[in-house]
């Protein structure tokens, strides 16, 4: 049989012990390799969109002589965020007090495309002194491309990047708070 200060012990440890137990089965600490598989379900994570409008010109000589021009209004959509399926084990680490550290991939452009309803040709003409020569009919496909390039171009300009970095560490800030880390620590892709 126990003395007193022995049951007083052995009353404390079953007491600690079922609160070390509830703690647990409550707040259960974060898993690395869960967390991970959180993250990468995202997959692309696209953090913001850009609306971009640009004006193409392009001219065409015509043989043997002549020439062939269109105008184009092109309006795009730039799309920017990361990659978060190529996060790897050591991007995502808990440290004991259930902070969790996050090396974030660099954000890049995911998708630029033209929106159809909102793109026009403005103006498209050849020269009058040569009405037996066909329109070229790549002359408006090629505008397009240029009018893709020029929209991606303008927003890297903008610094879509830069807002689309912010915008994914946030998301994964909040993500991983409703899972139960209790620090989220945001570290740039190649710190290690």
């Amino acid at each position: 049989m126990l003395n007193k200060p022995g049951l007083v012990v052995a009353s404390l440890l079953v007491i600690i012990a079922a609160v070390v137990f509830w703690r647990r089965t409550v707040h259960p600490d974060p898993d690395p390799a869960a967390v991970l598989a959180q993250v990468r379900q995202l997959n692309q994570l696209a953090t913001v969109r850009y609306t971009v409008q640009k004006v193409v010109g392009i001219r065409e000589q015509k043989q043997p002589l002549g020439s062939e021009a269109i105008l184009l209004i092109v309006q795009a959509r730039v799309e920017a965020g990361v990659d978060l399926a190529a996060m790897g084990p050591g991007d995502i680490t808990v440290r004991p007090d259930r902070s969790v550290v996050v090396v974030l991939p660099k954000s890049q452009i995911l998708n630029v495309a033209v929106d159809e309803k909102e793109t026009k040709v403005w103006d498209r003409q050849k020269t009058w002194w040569t009405p037996w020569v066909p329109y070229s009919l790549d002359l408006e496909q090629r505008a397009r491309i240029e009018g893709l390039e020029a929209a991606r171009q303008t927003a890297l300009d903008m610094g879509i990047l830069a807002n689309a970095q912010q915008n994914a560490e946030r998301s994964i800030r909040t993500l991983l708070g409703v899972a139960g880390a209790k620090n989220v620590v945001m570290l740039p892709a190649g710190s290690f």
